[in-house]
């Protein structure tokens, strides 16, 4: 079953539903939850996902035809961990494949906090702007 979010003849906005419990979202839409945007021209990096794509085996896309890359919750949370050590801790591809392969179960704590802080920034700077106003 096809669901499409905005228009019906734009696959850059299609949600694949394959059960109630799967979704699927194109690597295009999953660039833009983890905020891959070239600051240029505005689009999604998707380059970067297929590269992570290769280097780490636990990024599992589902491959529709015409070779389009679909990925799960799951696949995302992970790509979300290896965007969190990358790009904000700093690591090296080698270093985040060792923690990944490794299952460090600390990995899972200390990105958690990652999330909740920068909620709070979020909020904070939120509440300050409002103040300035």
């Amino acid at each position: 079953m096809l669901l499409y979010l905005n228009h019906p003849k734009s696959l850059k906005n299609l949600l694949i539903i394959m059960n109630e419990d799967t979704k699927y979202l194109p690597i295009g839409k999953v660039a833009q939850i983890l905020k891959l945007i070239n600051p240029i021209t505005g689009k999604p990096n998707t380059h970067t996902i297929r590269f992570w794509e290769k280097n780490f085996k636990q990024i599992k896309p589902k491959i529709f035809s015409g070779n389009r890359r679909s990925y799960d919750e799951k696949s995302i949370v992970v790509l979300k961990k290896i965007k969190y050590l990358l790009k904000d801790q700093g690591m090296t591809i080698k270093g985040v494949k060792k923690i990944m392969k490794d299952g460090d179960s600390d990995l899972d704590l200390r990105f958690n906090n990652y999330i909740n802080t920068q909620k709070k920034l979020k909020l904070k700077v939120r509440k300050i702007s409002k103040l300035v106003k």
